[in-house]
């Protein structure tokens, strides 16, 4: 197992930025142990760091690390409203935990097959301790065919569904309890429509592992296709947030035993290399996680994937230092996000069905004006049955 020696990704961020990405793992080995209290002996924006790390998914292993490593460094008043967040944070994974329990229960009685993933789960099975993962949401998969029947059920249950646009195309829909206060994302797909990691439904039903939540086991996907999973998921939001290459990172962490060539070889065939190899160096390159030496040269390979974590590294720290300007990634979709998306795909065949829904998306015509639409079935049948000037044209705009 092998780390991804390169340039610290933390050159020229803030203190707290760097102290925040030491302390967000599980275990901190000698080495960051000793940095962290070098950290500490600087002059820390506590307000900053703590507002960090609420808005980054990672409060809890920010108090598990210092409280683990140095806590008399901590201003008393500071680890106290740490340790009261931790616990603020372990009682609602529980009341989420116990929610989705009664929840799979109910959709058993049912007959209807469902997967938990995320969430709470991957608190027990990856981070190996509820408390240790900031939880929001609960995240259920079911056959595409009892969708309607496990909403009647939630809804029976005090849930209200929150219709959206996009639900079919993210393949999945938002319920939340009357209160506000849980919400459970119904998924009928692991990914969503358009990307190339969309695994076959049934080869991941055959291959769920179980896990405990409060004394009750239940099956949950193989870490194999969690790590897949996590990957699709944290491209999709750009990894703007710590918490999803935390996941990622303490998945490869904690499973030793990961089938590594069935990993590599399911990304392959779902043409979903390039999300892997950016979710691994990451995990790696700002939290640690070691790679076997295979799968080290694999992310090493592909310059793409080392421009995308450069890129992914620019928008995140320059987030967490609070940067003026931290927010221009959402104001410049097409300038930074769409080019994002269409690079992180590997073949131009892929790319394509993004651009065009892109385009439509930000040149929307009225209805008077929709026949200019058909302009675009030249794409498409270029798609369908090649196009080489369109396919070097794309090579060209996304640098592969």
């Amino acid at each position: 197992m092998l780390k991804l020696y390169a340039k610290t990704p933390t050159v020229g961020a803030r203190s707290e930025t760097e102290l925040l990405l030491c302390c967000a793992r599980t275990c901190i080995d000698a080495e960051t142990a000793e940095r962290v209290r070098t950290l500490l002996q600087t002059d820390i924006d506590w307000s900053h760091l703590t507002g960090t790390a609420l808005q980054h998914g990672v409060m809890p292993l920010l108090y598990w690390s210092l409280n683990a490593t140095c806590p008399e460094a901590v201003p008393p008043a500071v680890l106290r409203q740490l340790r009261d967040r931790f616990y603020t944070n372990v009682e609602n994974n529980l009341s989420l935990t116990g929610e989705l329990v009664n929840f799979l229960n109910l959709l058993e009685a049912h007959g209807i097959p469902a997967i938990p993933f995320k969430g709470p789960v991957l608190a027990a099975s990856v981070y190996g301790n509820l408390a240790l993962r900031q939880c929001g949401d609960l995240d259920i998969l079911v056959h595409e065919r009892d969708v309607q029947r496990a909403k009647e059920l939630l809804m029976s249950q005090g849930y209200r569904h929150n219709a959206h646009p996009w639900e079919g195309y993210f393949l999945q829909s938002e319920l939340v309890r009357q209160d506000g206060r849980v919400s459970v994302d119904l998924h009928w797909g692991i990914a969503p429509k358009d990307y190339t990691c969309q695994p076959n439904p049934e080869y991941v039903w055959e291959r769920l592992v179980p896990v405990s939540l409060l004394g009750t086991t239940v099956l949950t996907l193989s870490p194999e296709d969690s790590l897949l999973l996590l990957c699709a998921h944290g491209t999709k939001e750009y990894w703007q947030r710590l918490n999803r290459i935390c996941d990622v990172a303490e998945l490869v962490r904690h499973r030793p035993q990961l089938n590594w060539g069935e990993v590599l070889q399911q990304a392959r065939r779902l043409r979903s290399e390039r999300m892997l190899y950016l979710s691994l160096h990451l995990a790696n390159d700002l939290l640690g996680a070691t790679l076997p030496a295979d799968v080290l040269s694999r992310v090493q390979a592909d310059p793409i994937v080392l421009s995308l974590a450069a890129q992914v590294h620019t928008w995140l720290l320059r987030e967490m230092d609070g940067s003026p300007d931290a927010s221009d990634l959402s104001m410049f979709p097409l300038s930074e996000k769409a080019l994002f998306r269409l690079r992180v795909r590997e073949r131009w065949r892929d790319r394509v069905p993004y651009f065009l829904r892109r385009l439509r998306c930000l040149l929307p015509l009225p209805t008077s004006l929709s026949f200019l639409y058909y302009l675009l079935r030249p794409l498409r049948l270029m798609r369908a049955y090649g196009g080489s000037p369109f396919k070097r044209l794309l090579r060209l705009l996304c640098g592969g």
